[in-house]
């Protein structure tokens, strides 16, 4: 199974329904499964800001139980779009979502869509980029 490794607390705010758009620097042409993994490190400060500290308290997280290190959640990749003046002129994307994300010019949106959190996040080592992972149909 194709896997980004996502840093936290972004990667439980995407397992938790909170944030349907990742934004990257590189374009990709891939639609389709995605498995999020929970990277190693853990943005502490943003944990401490709003509205990530009131969406993770509402989950039951702090910035000292995000599972690190973990595929924590399955999704699949719907769309993918680059970020434009006029796209962010227009008021999109909206809310949290805006916060959630950096929508600098010429990076690009990857809407995520079906997400479901998993009820065993599953250890893995995470990678740069997409990586694959040999997932068993039993540990999902």
């Amino acid at each position: 199974m194709k896997c980004l490794t996502i840093r936290q607390p972004w990667a439980t705010l995407i397992a938790l329904g909170e944030k349907q758009i990742e934004t990257r620097t590189w374009r990709t042409a891939h639609r389709g499964e995605l498995a999020i993994h929970a990277g190693m490190q853990v943005n502490r400060a943003i944990c401490r800001t709003e509205p990530y500290q009131s969406l993770l308290a509402r989950h039951g997280y702090t910035a000292d139980n995000l599972p690190t290190g973990k595929i924590i959640a399955v999704s699949r990749i719907a769309d993918c779009c680059e970020v434009t003046p006029e796209l962010v002129q227009q008021g999109w994307p909206g809310g949290n979502e805006y916060v959630f994300g950096n929508y600098a010019e010429g990076r690009y949106a990857w809407k995520l869509e079906e997400v479901v959190p998993l009820v065993h996040p599953i250890s893995a080592k995470g990678r740069l980029g997409f990586w694959e992972y040999p997932v068993l149909e039993e540990e999902l």
